[in-house]
């Protein structure tokens, strides 16, 4: 009997070449822009006590439906991270580094959700966070860092909104508000939103069912309720990004999908991109989470940015496609020994992508490798060529004939058929 065929779990996928080439890009892209900004990578563990993420908010979707645990043989309560803002506010909180610490993060979270385009369980994002600042200005600078790295990578119709979820006790106000509105309607509500409003109003806001929609749009603003500390906070961010000409809207209305937001918040969207599932990214400030996981009380402030759905949006765009990753030279070796691995040996240290196949095989079957490759040069040995001391170096694409070259002059003579 056969044995069975495993797939890759529901909700997940294979990443593969050239796909993953292009994630990896991306992160570059983003690692370098945040080491400019002056951030330090972290890489936190991919589980954590679940305490860490039921801070998240016992009313969400993510702490109540979507969180993976599970009991540990040491009999402890574990949960694979879906997101990694509390994480780095839990290392934060145990590692005690001087604040403001600025701290960037790339790897996977983990989500039992519908899979659908652009979201899976396992899902990548690259993120910042700054722990230890108040300070308004610093709002700006996280946003500006996302804007600019959409803006590197070539994203053009991706429209910031931003909005502020004031203090604790404007929050608290404006629940009752919120509570009280949704209530009166609450036989137009859909009946998830009817399960939420029982545990938290101000998630209702997140619904995206369409039933919800025109409920929604009449329902209270949070601006109506903002205290004039948090008021002119908010005032702050939108003059740095006016003054920095970093186009946003106001809207009203985002509140994001975690408890732990207050003040400053902000979301991405991919215009390009289908309106119910379009937000490319996102984040906000989150003064208490510290303190709520047994850190000191200081503020805080961050931003996730979804690497599959970043993607998305630049294929919609046509733009930052996977990087050329073929080989530039293939090494063709009709001898008995080991020259061909040799060459490839040297070629690689010289900075140039080299490959080849088995010596064994036929100079033609070897040369038909070497034009399907994409290599734009073919490095040819045989036993003449060595007894010469000599190297055929041959064109695989355009113009030019083949040539021999003595072996000494092998690299010199192959970066300038690449230039």
């Amino acid at each position: 009997m056969a044995e069975p065929l495993f797939r890759s779990p529901p909700g997940t996928r294979d990443l593969m070449p050239p796909v993953t080439d292009r994630m990896r890009a991306m992160v570059e892209v983003f690692a370098d822009e945040a080491t400019k900004a002056g951030f330090g990578q972290v890489t936190p563990p991919m589980f954590e006590d679940i305490g860490v993420f039921v801070r998240l908010g016992e009313a969400t979707d993510v702490v109540n439906k979507e969180l993976y645990s599970f009991e540990d043989k040491g009999g402890r309560t574990i949960a694979l991270r879906p997101e990694q803002t509390a994480s780095l506010c839990r290392v934060f909180a145990e590692q005690r580094p001087v604040p403001p610490w600025k701290a960037w993060y790339y790897g996977a979270n983990f989500r039992y959700e519908a899979a659908q385009k652009g979201r899976y369980r396992q899902f990548d994002q690259v993120g910042a966070e700054v722990i230890g600042s108040s300070d308004p200005d610093l709002d700006t600078e996280l946003i500006v860092l996302a804007a600019r790295f959409y803006e590197r990578i070539g994203l053009r119709n991706v429209q910031l909104m931003v909005n502020s979820l004031g203090d604790p006790a404007d929050r608290a106000a404006y629940t009752d508000a919120l509570r009280a509105y949704f209530t009166a309607n609450q036989a137009d509500l859909t009946e998830q939103s009817r399960l939420t409003l029982a545990k938290n109003p101000l998630r209702v806001m997140d619904s995206k069912r369409e039933p919800d929609q025109q409920i929604i749009e009449g329902a209270p603003v949070l601006g109506e309720f903002l205290s004039v500390e948090a008021g002119a906070a908010f005032d702050r961010v939108q003059a740095g990004l006016n003054a920095l000409n970093v186009p946003f809207v106001v809207e009203p209305r985002l509140v994001r999908g975690l408890d732990y937001y207050n003040r400053t918040t902000f979301e991405f969207a991919g215009l390009s991109l289908d309106a119910a599932q379009n937000a490319v990214g996102g984040g906000g400030r989150y003064d208490g989470l510290v303190a709520n996981l047994g850190g000191p009380d200081e503020p805080g402030i961050g931003f996730a940015l979804g690497v599959d759905r970043t993607l998305l949006a630049c294929d919609a765009e046509g733009v930052f496609g996977a990087p050329d990753t073929n080989p530039q030279v293939w090494v063709v070796a009709a001898t008995p020994g080991v020259e061909g691995l040799a060459l490839v040996d040297q070629l690689r240290r010289a900075g140039l992508r080299s490959d080849r196949v088995e010596s064994t095989r036929s100079m033609k079957a070897q040369m038909k490798k070497a034009n399907k490759s994409g290599a734009e040069v073919a490095i040819i040995v045989g036993e003449d060529e060595l007894a010469r001391g000599e190297i055929a170096i041959k064109p695989l694409r355009g113009q030019g004939d083949q040539k021999n070259v003595p072996s000494s002059e092998l690299v010199e003579a192959v970066q300038e058929y690449l230039q």
